[in-house]
């Protein structure tokens, strides 16, 4: 039966795999787990995530895009920054930068990890990976203005000593993401839609076809999977499957984030004992968070919607850094210790280079597999430079 016509029996594995892995989020909550337990709460966890994607799958296939992007980016984030506070008021003053090394690890695993997977996948089925290059444009736009505003100004003001910003210029930054990121969302989703569209891959993708088509195939393309056979041209799933995925989505996310605090002790133990920076532990945390949205966007990539696989990565980015701030900001009120936000020499390299190449590949509405391996090197520069500083 297809994604978009199943009744979701009970017994089906997207149904049982969500609730064991809530379950043992609360069996496991604020408990010091053996090794046995870890292991467990660890394989609910990869369950979960693939569960998440499934029903992400479901309810953008009922939505269509950009809005089934949007959903799965909107909700990853918010449970992300819920995970974060919640692990800064335990953690005291070691947790003083988790929320900066989470939200860059966030934004170097989806500009690069997530975009280079996906036009790597892309371009490996169709030798050219073809996208809007108006709407991911915007995107790493908005992606680039946020990560500088709230990443590296910190470095540079002088209010107060070392890279943090005062409570007015933490306001100012909090209120900017937020504008941002809400500017964007209209953007997406009403004034510009088609910018984030897939295009047509069949005209598109040939060496004399110019620019990218926006129109044609864009809209036929939100209501297929677009050629590996996996409900290609299926129905919209029903509104009641639709909501029943959704519920079971938030379900699996809950699941995935808990389970994620779960083992984050045994996580923060292990990098201790490696001898590791403390910063390891957000670039693990945002591993695993943005594992649904990993796995999300290279299947559509599979199925010739890079544009989806692009909405995921930047959408992700841009949620990751417009919530998380003014959450954070928020959370300063009863948040004892410093905030410490200011990215240091290393990563603000990395930052703009990341930057200039996105622009670069972002530039044609194209990309090979080039493009896709130069952002997975980055992205393998980012990860072994945080193990080895």
């Amino acid at each position: 039966m297809s994604t978009a016509t199943r009744r979701f029996p009970l017994t089906d594995w997207t149904v049982v795999v969500p609730v064991v892995a809530l379950l043992a989020l609360v069996f496991s909550w604020g408990r010091d787990l053996p090794g046995f337990a870890v292991a467990l709460v660890a394989l609910c966890l990869c369950g979960a995530v693939l569960a998440a994607v499934h029903h992400a799958e479901v309810v953008a296939h009922r939505v269509g895009e950009p809005f089934g992007s949007l959903v799965l980016a909107v909700a990853v984030t918010v449970i992300e920054v819920a995970l974060i506070v919640t692990l800064m008021a335990d953690g005291g003053d070691k947790t003083a930068s988790l929320a900066r090394d989470t939200v860059f690890a966030a934004v170097m695993i989806t500009c690069n990890g997530i975009v280079g997977l996906s036009l790597l996948v892309g371009a490996l089925r169709n030798r050219v990976a073809v996208f809007n290059a108006e709407g991911s444009g915007a995107a790493l736009a908005t992606v680039a203005t946020l990560a500088v505003l709230s990443l590296v100004l910190p470095t540079f003001t002088t209010s107060k000593p070392g890279p943090e910003f005062s409570t007015a210029q933490l306001t100012f930054a909090a209120v900017a993401s937020l504008a941002l990121y809400g500017l964007f969302i209209a953007v997406q989703t009403v004034r510009h839609r088609d910018y984030f569209l897939p295009v047509d891959t069949g005209s598109a993708a040939k060496p004399a076809a110019g620019a990218p088509d926006r129109g044609a195939g864009a809209a036929g393309d939100a209501e297929n999977d677009g050629g590996d056979g996996d409900g290609e041209h299926a129905a919209p799933p029903t509104a009641r499957a639709a909501l029943i995925s959704l519920g079971l989505l938030l379900v699996a996310l809950i699941a995935v984030v808990g389970d994620a605090k779960a083992v984050s002790p045994t996580i923060e133990a292990g990098v201790a004992k490696a001898g590791l920076p403390n910063a390891v532990v957000g670039v693990i945390i945002a591993l695993l968070v943005l594992a649904p949205e990993t796995l999300a966007a290279v299947r559509a990539a599979r199925r010739d919607r890079v544009q989806t696989s692009l909405n995921l990565g930047y959408g992700s980015a841009i949620a990751s850094i417009g919530l998380t701030i003014p959450a954070i900001a928020l959370a300063t009120i009863w948040l004892s210790g410093p905030l410490l936000l200011g990215l240091g020499p290393i990563h603000m390299v990395l930052l703009a280079l990341t930057v200039v190449v996105s622009a670069l590949t972002i530039a044609p509405g194209r990309a090979t597999l080039l493009q896709g391996g130069v952002h997975l090197v980055l992205l393998a520069a980012y990860l072994f430079l945080a193990v080895s500083p």
